[in-house]
């Protein structure tokens, strides 16, 4: 009796699984990897092939411990997928020494199959260099790229740490993408290439910017010129041979840097909201900008000189709310008299 019950249990579920639409199987196995996605399909019949129709891509290399098995498993997945359905999202989670082929065999197949969505996460030992196709495509809306040292590494200098290697020989041209992640890239740029070259200006429909301690060489001039830009965080974020940052965005409204090397920043942008600095020097935005600031919060760790505070602070004029570092207080304290600042 028990055993006829939970037989005519099973066929229910397996029959309230068979219903569910394929978009809605689709998404519901997007918030697990593709091993876990793929062990699903003993649930119902109609799952065991499903998977491989899905526009979503969740490949980790946690779910294995030995690499030759994550090698295996990659070439299933690729070569058993059905070609004609387009890709939607690739996440990629790598850790190893030999996670550089990976990352290439998988965004090689992803680009070819008009990705909208890429993040690569990897905690490795080793450089990464990414394939220069990646520098094209029309259908990428958000891309990311962080990594994470190693512990066998974290002891070294930072100038060891490792990076995704990206040979900048033209400007990036993403005319759909939208959000911009960079965590530890370099960017190298040859004697055969223009040093000032700007890398984001085919990136039009750019809103939400990213860059963290990124290296760039051979450059000399970062520009953002992006007209739509409305978030733009700059977190130690340009090392190298970079001497100029040059922003230019009418829409931004969020701009957050931290940078404690000594960087020059061109600023135009009218109608930031929201600024944060932190870093050694003073920032200088220009004089007549910043006009809908309401809210700064500025450290500065070395004021060099109270003129140059203040000159900061009068460019500041028309924020709301203002969160001042101690150093910045001290040094306006120290002026007995201050006199007007000449125009």
């Amino acid at each position: 009796m028990d055993s006829r019950h939970d037989d005519k249990r099973m066929n229910v579920e397996d029959d309230r699984l068979s219903s569910l639409p394929d978009c809605l199987v689709h998404k519901i196995l997007s918030f697990i990897s593709i091993k876990h996605a793929i062990q699903t399909s003993v649930l119902s019949s109609r799952w065991r092939f499903i998977w491989t129709s899905m526009p979503y891509l969740n490949l980790s290399r946690d779910d294995f411990t030995l690499l030759p098995k994550f090698s295996e498993f990659v070439k299933h997945v690729l070569s058993d997928r059905n070609n004609q359905t387009e890709m939607s999202s690739v996440k990629l989670t790598l850790h190893g020494e030999d996670s550089d082929v990976f990352v290439k065999q998988i965004i090689k197949y992803a680009f070819s199959h008009n990705i909208q969505t890429l993040n690569v996460a990897t905690v490795l030992e080793s450089d990464v260099q990414i394939p220069l196709f990646l520098f094209s495509s029309r259908s990428l809306k958000h891309l990311s790229f962080m990594m994470k040292c190693s512990a066998v590494r974290e002891y070294r200098t930072i100038v060891e740490y490792l990076t995704y290697y990206f040979k900048a020989t033209s400007t990036w041209d993403f005319p759909a993408l939208t959000t911009l992640y960079l965590h530890s890239v370099t960017l190298c740029c040859d004697e055969h290439n223009d040093p000032c070259i700007d890398l984001f200006s085919k990136c039009a429909n750019l809103k939400d910017l990213t860059i963290r301690d990124c290296f760039m060489n051979g450059f000399e001039v970062v520009s953002i010129c992006l007209p739509l830009l409305s978030n733009l965080t700059l977190e130690q974020s340009i090392s190298g041979s970079v001497k100029d940052i040059n922003i230019v965005a009418p829409q931004l409204k969020n701009l957050t840097i931290t940078d404690f090397q000594h960087k020059n920043y061109l600023i135009s942008a009218p109608n930031v909201v929201c600024l944060l600095y932190k870093g050694y020097h003073c920032l200088q935005p220009p004089a007549n900008d910043f006009l809908s600031l309401e809210k700064a919060d500025i450290c500065v760790f070395y004021p060099k000189c109270a003129h140059q505070v203040l000159c900061l602070l009068q460019r500041l004029h028309s924020v709301k709310f203002l969160t001042l570092s101690l150093e910045i207080v001290e040094v306006i304290s120290s002026v007995y008299v201050v006199h007007p600042i000449q125009q």
